[in-house]
């Protein structure tokens, strides 16, 4: 019959595309700022080395021609949960450090030739570094050395990143 469409049976499965599948998974789970893909991902959180690599992530993103990703990691404290042999869950504690960094660097004139965007998260720095790093496709990562007994203890962020990182990491001392 002519100009009639002949309707498809409810119980016909459809076929997944496996090249879609396979596009789908490439992509970022979380939707970035298309302006800030492949941009620098900077560790920041106002001390000296921070501060320095910071400067120098701003050049490097200068150089390649890209957008700045300043990443604040916020407090989390472990805490023991008794109640049998759970493990140890992680408390978030209110960090208003993000909000003054946020206004330091908007007030930055060095920060004036670049576009750049300031990102909090909380957790484990080096997991945290990575994940936005991976969002936005970052080309590098630039973090600040640890210096002191907290480093030595603990591993410094530097090392423990270099160490799991997918992209270049940048280690300004």
């Amino acid at each position: 019959m002519a100009g009639h469409d002949i309707p498809e049976p409810a119980d016909r499965k459809q076929v997944a595309d496996p090249l879609a599948e396979l596009l789908a998974e490439e992509q970022p789970s979380t939707a970035c700022d298309p302006a800030f893909r492949h941009g620098v991902v900077v560790g920041f959180d106002g001390s000296t080395s921070t501060e320095r690599a910071l400067a120098y992530a701003i050049g490097m993103a200068m150089r390649l021609g890209s957008a700045l990703i300043i990443v604040h990691v916020a407090n989390r404290l472990p805490t023991t949960v008794w109640a049998g042999c759970e493990p140890p869950v992680f408390v978030d504690v209110p960090d208003h450090r993000t909000e003054v960094l946020g206004l330091e660097l908007a007030c930055a004139e060095h920060l004036s030739e670049v576009p750049w965007i300031l990102v909090e998260r909380g957790g484990d720095i080096c997991h945290e570094l990575e994940e936005v790093s991976q969002e936005y496709s970052a080309d590098a990562i630039v973090v600040g050395s640890t210096h002191g007994l907290v480093g030595r203890i603990f591993g410094s962020v530097a090392g423990r990143l270099a160490r799991r990182a997918r992209r270049p990491v940048v280690v300004i001392p």
